[in-house]
Order: structure tokens, then sequence, then C-alpha cells
């Protein structure tokens, strides 16, 4: 049977119509796409900025529907639902953008960077360690390294945290360590005495000295290390050369200073030290011991008496009013009383960073988890 070629005209304008309308239908249902995907993502927008951000996650939620493969879109959804405190919704968010294998590799670094920070914000440390890590020699590497460091630090990981302080301090653009490195050793050295290993409590506190030899703490540590093993002429030897590079930190271990030199036959010396840091930074801790030096008692209450006079305080009253001791009467032994008890809100240390304020003093403040952030001047010497 011959084919009859009529029929192949006529059938080619047929299709080539058809053809025709198919583009223009499928033109105009990808023009109305682009047009809905905009108005959607602004819609989101101008309810994030309004603080809508229920109403902004669910525009953001249509958006992502209509144009999935947008990654911009995940990730506004994603760190939309970590401020919302939806962790879940935000770590399914971001690990389906990190299972995307058309992902770019600077998002594919970003959507980890928001995946560890998920796992941070819902307290799953062990997962953010492993994100974090994953995230170093990236564009993230510095954020990664401070992060880490956070982490090893609440979880008490001295060790892996000189690591991290290290690694930072080699980096560009980081600034010095040296002091919580210090501060690092410390803690080990502490640990170490606290498991009765006092050869590695004194490697510990030896590097401890050689990361920051001008730092306050392992002078501090050291000589109370060597007073509590009777050493009393070492640890004065210790405590003056924090008299000589930190004065001001001089007075938390100004008694013990004081009581180490009477044991070891320093007292004249150790008086005179501590009657000349008085002058320049006068406190009721130097007071204190330099009446542990001095056995005149007339001499110590008339100091301080001075002291009332030129830095009035409720703690410096009180000490003076326990000087009449047993000849006080029913009455002032009240006042004495009431003083002592007003002035002890006063008598705390505060940390400048958070203000939370603590009886002892503390090398890391446990509100805010700054070091060195606590004065060492109580609230009434400040």
């Amino acid at each position: 049977m011959d084919f009859d070629f009529q029929w192949l005209l006529l059938g080619l304008p047929v299709a080539f119509a058809l053809g025709w309308m198919a583009s223009r239908l499928d033109l105009r249902q990808w023009k109305r796409e682009q047009r809905e995907s905009p108005k959607a993502y602004f819609k989101g927008l101008n309810l994030l900025l309004n603080e809508q951000q229920d109403k902004a996650i669910d525009a953001f939620i249509e958006a992502v529907q209509q144009d999935p493969d947008t990654s911009d879109l995940h990730f506004a959804l994603g760190n939309l639902f970590r401020r919302r405190g939806e962790y879940e919704r935000a770590v399914r968010v971001h690990e389906h953008l990190l299972n995307r294998a058309d992902l770019p590799a600077t998002e594919r670094d970003r959507a980890q960077h928001g995946l560890a920070q998920d796992y941070m914000k819902a307290g799953l440390f062990d997962r953010a360690e492993e994100a974090w890590k994953a995230l170093e020699g990236t564009a993230f590497d510095t954020e990664a390294r401070l992060a880490l460091l956070t982490l090893h630090e609440r979880s008490r990981d001295w060790r892996a945290a000189v690591d991290d302080a290290q690694k930072l301090e080699r980096s560009s653009g980081t600034g010095s360590y040296a002091s919580r490195i210090a501060h690092y050793w410390c803690e080990l050295a502490l640990e170490a005495d606290a498991r009765q290993l006092p050869a590695d409590a004194d490697d510990a506190l030896r590097k401890a000295r050689e990361a920051a030899p001008q730092a306050a703490r392992p002078l501090v540590l050291a000589g109370e290390r060597e007073r509590a093993a009777g050493r009393h002429a070492q640890a004065v030897e210790c405590w003056r050369l924090l008299l000589a590079a930190h004065p001001s930190a001089f007075a938390l271990v100004a008694r013990d200073y004081a009581s180490s030199a009477k044991a070891a036959g320093e007292s004249g010396r150790a008086l005179d030290e501590l009657r000349t840091l008085y002058q320049r930074l006068p406190s009721l801790d130097l007071l204190a011991a330099v009446g542990l030096l001095d056995d005149d008692a007339s001499a110590q209450r008339q100091r301080v008496a001075t002291h009332l006079a030129r830095h009035p305080s409720l703690s410096a009253a009180r000490e003076l009013l326990q000087w009449r001791g047993a000849s006080a009467d029913d009455e002032m032994r009240s006042v004495t009383s009431a003083i002592g008890h007003a002035a002890k809100p006063l008598q705390r240390y505060r940390c400048a960073a958070c203000g939370f304020e603590a009886q002892n003093y503390f090398w890391q403040c446990p509100g805010c988890l700054n070091w060195d952030s606590y004065p060492t001047q109580r609230l009434e010497d400040l």
C-alpha cells in the first residue's frame, strides 16, 4: 500500500501548531512561577522584619515549595527555625541541603555551618563538635575553632582546649591566647593535685608559667601549693614575684603571704612590703595581713580607724567596732552585727562582663564563662 505524502504535508503544520501551543503554556507557567516565587519570598521577608516569625516561616515554606532548588530560601528557613527554637526542623533543612549533589562547595560549607549552629543551640554538643570539626580548613575555620574551644571549656577538656587555643594563636588575626592557655594548664594542675599526682601538677604548672610568664594565676597557685606542702620560704618567693608583676592581685593572697612569711622568719621584710603596697592600693585585706605581722593591737586599731576615715565603708566600720571586744555592751554588739549584715553584699566580687557576683574570687566567671573578668577588689573597694 502506497503512503500518501499528502497526509504528511497536512500533519506537519498541525504538529507545529500543537508544539507551539504547548511551549507557550509551559512558558506562561514558568513566568507565573517566577512571579509568584519572589512574591512569596518578599512576603516572608516583610513578615520577618515586622517580627512575625510564624507567618514568615509559612511564607518561606511556600516559596521553597515553589522553587525547591533555591538554596538561599532553605538557608533563610533554617535560620528562622533555629531562632524559633525548632532545632529539629532546622537540622532537617540543613541536612537536606548537604544531601544535594548539585550544591557548590561554598554553599555546602554554609550548610555545614548552619548545621553546627543548630546542634550547638540544641545542646547536642557531641554532634556539634563533629559538625564544627568538619569546617576546619574552610572559610568558617576560625569560627569553628572558637566554637570548639568553647565546647572543650564547657566539658572541662582542658588538654583539648590547649590544642584549640594554640591553633588559634598560630592563625592570623586572632590575637594572643597565652593567658587562657595558662589558665588551662592551671586547671590541669589542680586536677592532678586532686588525683594526688604531684609530679603531673608540677609539670602542668611549669607549662602554665612558660605560656604566660607574667600571668597572675600560675604565681598564686604556685605559692598556694608550696604553702600547702609546708614550704613557706618557697611560697613567699612565689608571691613576691606576684607582688612585682601584679600588685593589684596581691590582696588575694595577702593574709597567706603574711602567715607564710612569719613561719619562714621573714616578718620584718614582709611587713615593710605590705605597708608599702597598702600606701599604693589600700584595702582591708592588706590591713589584716599587716595586723598578722604586727602584734601591737593598739597600732592595728589605729590603722583601721585611719582607714575608715580615708576610705569609709561598712566593713571598715564593723572592723573598728569589733576592736572594742568584750567591753562593748549589748546595744553596741547589736549595731556591730547589723553593720556586718549590711556589709556582706559589698564584700563580694562582681564580674565586669555580666555582673555575676560571688563571695569568692573566680578566675573564670561561673555566669558568662569569661576569663579574668573579675576585678581583684571587692565591690566596696572599687
